[in-house]
């Protein structure tokens, strides 16, 4: 028996639309000691992100469903605590795939996991965000999907999240005009006057396709999709004779309680004449380019170039609520749990 105490949120029952109470559920967990070759972390930050909600369904996506009874997935920094692998010591911090957990037993060889090469003036958190894999989606599917050229219009939605707030910060360095699509007035001004876009469109003010419209003079050439519903059907008009639109994801349909009859971004670009470049895109196509790539972006943070806002709630036990709000927009930026220092 190990002498540290885990606590864990396991999916219980698979919510039908919006997470309901007993979902999800928090429960005392083992924390299993290592064995040779293992090694055991402590979290310290949990990364919430809304691909984790279509992965509580019972439907083959682009992964695996999440098991009942299994802690949620997601993505953590934690810190090494007992090591039986030559490949760390404890007190190594890394980003590891844990779950809604807060100790895990795994081999020191496993996948995906990282030691953090922290630089001054980057926290730590920044490595679940910005400096993380929502900023290394962003960069990734803007530069290698995007291929952005000097002068051309980006549009990016839920522009300021992490993987948005990346997106336009990156375009604008290419030389882009950059427009935003947000929720509120507050977002929108951050968007505008921290981040640097040219504009912000704030879908929640009614005029969403004027409005777009009027930000977008000639026209759009990317379109950084995260969001689709009526956003997609807003920008759908507006791309250029040979736009891309890589697609992240499509948070405003993911509580839907039939995927199967959501119309899809895919399903509104088809209709065009001629049809934009399109395709859906996962962050680990470019796994080789991991390090390299969050060395960029670190960096950027460092120098404050890279600029984010961040949402934080405090202790395991509040992840649940504060991802239901996260999947509603009512976050600022990167929503984080902070479990332990």
């Amino acid at each position: 028996m190990s002498e540290y105490k885990n606590r864990a949120i396991v999916l219980k029952k698979r919510p039908q639309g919006e997470i309901q109470q007993g979902d999800l559920v928090l429960e005392d967990r083992p924390a299993r000691a290592p064995q040779d070759g293992e090694v055991m972390v402590k979290v310290l930050w949990l990364s919430l992100d809304p691909y984790m909600r279509p992965r509580m369904n019972n439907a083959k996506g682009y992964m695996d469903p999440i098991a009942i009874d299994d802690p949620i997935v997601g993505e953590s920094v934690a810190r090494v605590v007992e090591s039986r692998s030559d490949k760390f010591s404890v007190g190594d911090l890394v980003t590891c795939y844990s779950g809604w957990q807060e100790y895990v037993t795994f081999p020191g060889d496993a996948p995906m996991v990282y030691k953090i090469r922290q630089k001054d003036n980057v926290p730590l958190q920044a490595y679940l965000g910005v400096a993380g894999m929502p900023g290394r989606t962003g960069y990734c599917g803007l530069m290698y999907v995007g291929k952005p050229k000097a002068g051309e219009t980006v549009v990016v939605s839920a522009a300021s999240g992490p993987v948005g707030t990346v997106v336009g910060q990156t375009a604008k360095a290419e030389g882009c005009r950059v427009v935003g699509v947000a929720g509120g007035a507050e977002k929108c001004s951050f968007v505008v006057n921290e981040l640097g876009f040219d504009a912000c469109v704030d879908y929640k003010a009614g005029n969403l396709e004027a409005d777009l419209t009027a930000a977008c003079p000639d026209g759009i050439d990317i379109y950084f999709e995260n969001v689709g519903g009526a956003v997609t059907r807003a920008v759908a008009p507006l791309l250029n004779p040979g736009a891309r639109v890589p697609i992240c994801g499509y948070v405003s349909a993911y509580n839907a309680t039939n995927m199967a009859a959501v119309e899809t971004p895919f399903d509104v670009l088809k209709t065009l004449d001629p049809v934009p470049e399109h395709r859906f895109f996962l962050v680990t196509e470019w796994q080789d380019k991991h390090r390299e790539v969050t060395d960029v972006l670190a960096s950027r943070v460092a120098s404050g170039e890279l600029k984010y806002r961040e949402t934080v709630a405090e202790g395991l036990e509040s992840a649940v609520e504060a991802f239901k709000g996260m999947l509603k927009g009512q976050n600022f930026g990167k929503q984080l749990v902070h479990i332990s220092d």
